[in-house]
């Protein structure tokens, strides 16, 4: 093969090897512009234990609100607790936590304390979608949440309120409580409980309707259900 033959292949080649490249960039950056896209990898998503509400639940509950209790929620097992003999015993890859879909648009990778060697703490991360949400919803416990980066629309007890990362939200335990990402971007959310297991208990109402602009008119019905009672 003459020379200018090979230096035209090697061109060729060159050339070729520069647009895939190009076009691997640009689907990367597309990936990450999605604004519906997850940040961490939600391969991990696992269909939650759905439990009938008994007497101690419904009491619980009534002790903070009126609302009704339609299920608890936890994470299935089986799993072995860590023997914490080993540095990786320690240490939890989000990517390697199970993930649970409480809501439209709404994932969360679960560090249950239990799997993970805490006496008292656990820890969510969620991927919430723009719109997404869980359902209005209440704990046995205290919780926090922090958040570096977003817009979220907050529905706590009887009062709505947007917040702009970052900050941290007290939520007291027992109080209904709920949140909808108005953000133009995925939010990960923290949130943290003094406890080592996961479970929440779904409530029959839904603070926000579809229209982010509109939250307020159905949760003052809900207020003034409760100044009635």
């Amino acid at each position: 093969m003459k020379t200018g033959s090979l230096l035209i292949v090697i061109a060729a080649i060159g050339s070729l090897l520069g647009s895939c490249a190009n076009r691997d960039a640009g689907e990367i950056s597309k990936l990450y512009a999605d604004p519906k896209k997850e940040v961490y990898s939600i391969l991990n998503l696992v269909k939650e234990n759905k439990i009938i509400p008994d007497s101690v639940m419904h009491a619980l509950n009534a002790q903070h609100h009126q609302l009704k209790v339609l299920e608890r929620r936890t994470v299935p097992g089986p799993f072995k607790k860590p023997e914490m003999k080993y540095y990786t015993d320690y240490v939890a890859q989000v990517e390697q936590l199970p993930v649970i879909n409480p809501g439209p648009g709404e994932y969360v990778h679960v560090m249950e304390g239990q799997r993970n060697g805490y006496n008292n703490l656990t820890i969510g991360i969620t991927e919430t979608f723009p719109n997404g949400a869980p359902p209005m919803h209440s704990h046995e416990g205290e919780e926090s949440h922090v958040l570096l980066e977003g817009k979220i629309l907050y529905a706590l007890g009887d009062t709505t309120f947007t917040l702009k990362g970052p900050y941290i939200v007290n939520i007291p335990a027992g109080v209904p409580h709920a949140f909808k990402n108005i953000g133009k971007k995925t939010a990960n959310l923290v949130v943290i409980f003094p406890t080592n297991i996961w479970k929440y208990d779904v409530l029959d109402f839904f603070p926000f309707k579809s229209d982010p602009a509109k939250p307020v008119s159905k949760f003052t019905k809900y207020k003034n259900s409760l100044a009635k009672k």
